[in-house]
């Protein structure tokens, strides 16, 4: 169970400010920018530039999701992300972030391309 204050401090966060940590903990595992933004137009539907504008005007994750066309396949993305089973998560803006930073762990961990996009 996430906490009301935990789902609204979720949703003011800046997508740019946790960007950065993304490509940090991909690169680290020796995986690059591109597979991260590629990741990230799945979920999302936003292609490279559409992201680097999302960074750009300080997006929150409030608004960057309330953007986004999450993927049909979307719900197939579960498991344990930050000691929260994804596919429990009430709060849907939670839910999705959570999609998002398991996406990032699957990438960072070596998972085949294939597997992290549900294809």
């Amino acid at each position: 169970m996430t906490s009301n204050t935990h789902d609204q401090r979720i949703a003011k966060m800046i997508f740019g400010s946790v960007y950065p940590l993304y490509v940090e903990k991909v690169g680290k595992k020796g995986r690059t920018e591109e597979e991260l933004q590629q990741v990230i137009e799945w979920l999302t539907g936003f292609n490279k530039q559409q992201q680097e504008a999302l960074i750009a005007e300080k997006a929150t994750f409030e608004t960057f999701f309330d953007r986004a066309t999450l993927h049909p396949n979307a719900h197939l993305i579960t498991g344990v992300i930050c000691g929260y089973r994804v596919e429990e998560i009430e709060n849907p803006l939670t839910q999705k972030v959570r999609y998002l930073d398991k996406l990032v762990d699957e990438l960072a961990k070596g998972r085949k391309m294939e597997k992290i996009l549900r294809s």
